[in-house]
């Protein structure tokens, strides 16, 4: 039995401009009182039968349902099992409760079980069945809602978490090598594929890497953090510096969703006695090193970035680093920041052209200012520099690792600090 009311639509309504409607009544005259007093109320429906419950189970599966007129006393449901197994499925509609019995205590029971309402065969008006439903699909629309608003702070905290753990803790012993890295990822998000790590190794080098997966998103958030652990197992498995990048590019061909997916990344090798380090780049910006002034370091050995096929490899270019030093790694989300405000008009009166970057450049000149107040702090700094220039959070996520030594004759501890992906900082 399929039966459509043509009335104005109700307001109260605003998912839908007709009410499906489910009766599980397996007497067929009291289907009939129940028709014919939808009938005469100012809802909007279409209604469905089922003579049991098991067939109702069925047709929740088949069709959408707003809400579900059940009969307390059906053949195959004793009780309030009936609410129970309706109520148990994942989202379930409204339900009105239709009983026979004129005690309070019954329809008691059932809004205890999960019922949204219930009503007295005999004592119903078109009114107060019309006021029944409306206030149990807008109460079952009000918990679907804060449903969908659990489930999402439940994944915003399970993402959270995942950030956290695919952000590392450097591991590096010597306490007179300064560690400092920081991360924000692009467009207010949680997940990003740049990534950072800094091992020491056992002979007292120290091994840098910052990398950035092409693309924005899960995808690329799981295949940096696959890189980065297997990065950071070759080298506590002691494996030959020059051997890393060949062995990362193994396990990104087959890991990466689709075949235009590519990794660049910057590798340096600071040697035991801190006075050079090999800087290997794969189609990646060059450090800057810190010191009087911020200086992008000069190498002339760039080698392909990791996934394309084309041929080449990387090798190592010995860079002097003297007696003091600092070098910051660093992804391009902060190259590629756009400057707010930076558009210039095209000639013959066209379109506004696209908004200048930040450039090399640009953040050479950025980290200069931030030297200003010493290199304790300054990835923070640098980074809530490169969003006031774009006006925002970055498109692009954005990394850096700050590696340092003090000297021979510096006996203090140096720097250790982690700016996570979370952190409130960069939204103050």
């Amino acid at each position: 039995m399929v039966t459509e009311q043509h009335r104005q639509p109700d307001p109260l309504l605003a998912r839908t401009d007709r009410l499906h409607l489910l009766l599980v009544e397996d007497d067929d005259g009291d289907a009939v009182l129940v028709e014919a007093l939808l009938e005469e109320t100012d809802l909007r429906f279409e209604l469905h039968r089922a003579r049991n419950l098991d067939d109702a189970l069925d047709a929740l599966d088949a069709y959408p349902v707003d809400c579900v007129l059940l009969d307390l006393g059906l053949p195959d449901a004793v009780g309030m099992s009936g609410v129970e197994r309706l109520r148990s499925g994942q989202d379930p509609p409204a339900l009105v409760v239709l009983t026979g019995h004129a005690g309070v205590d019954l329809g008691v029971q059932a809004v205890a079980a999960g019922a949204d309402d219930y009503l007295v065969k005999g004592e119903v008006e078109p009114d107060l069945l019309s006021r029944s439903v409306h206030y149990a699909v807008q109460r079952s629309l009000w918990a679907e809602q804060q449903r969908a608003l659990y489930r999402s702070q439940v994944r915003a905290d399970e993402t959270t978490r995942l950030e956290r753990a695919l952000l590392p803790t450097p591991l590096v012993r010597d306490d007179a090598v300064a560690v400092m890295v920081g991360y924000v990822p692009g467009g207010n998000g949680l997940l990003g594929g740049d990534f950072y790590d800094a091992v020491e190794r056992p002979d007292g080098s120290v091994l840098c890497i910052v990398g950035d997966v092409a693309g924005h998103g899960p995808d690329e958030a799981a295949l940096g953090a696959t890189l980065r652990t297997a990065w950071r197992t070759l080298v506590l498995a002691d494996t030959a510096p020059e051997d890393l990048l060949p062995l990362l590019e193994r396990v990104l061909v087959p890991e990466r969703a689709r075949p235009e997916v590519f990794v660049t990344l910057c590798q340096i090798l600071v040697a035991p006695e801190r006075t050079h380090a090999d800087v290997y780049l794969a189609g990646h910006p060059a450090p800057i090193v810190l010191g009087a002034g911020a200086t992008l370091l000069d190498t002339s050995a760039r080698g392909r970035a990791l996934g394309i096929p084309v041929p080449g490899g990387w090798r190592a270019q010995r860079v002097e680093l003297g007696g003091r030093w600092t070098i910051m790694l660093y992804t391009d989300g902060l190259v590629e920041a756009t400057l707010a405000g930076s558009e210039h008009a095209v000639p013959d009166g066209g379109r506004a052209g696209r908004l200048e970057r930040v450039g090399l450049e640009g953040l050479r000149e950025v980290v200069d200012v931030a030297l200003a107040d010493g290199t304790e702090g300054i990835v923070e700094r640098v980074i809530r520099r490169v969003r006031s220039l774009h006006g925002g959070p970055l498109v692009d996520d954005a990394a850096i690792l700050v590696v340092g030594w003090g000297g021979p004759d510096d006996a203090r501890p140096a720097g250790r600090s982690a700016s996570l992906a979370d952190s409130a900082e960069w939204d103050r």
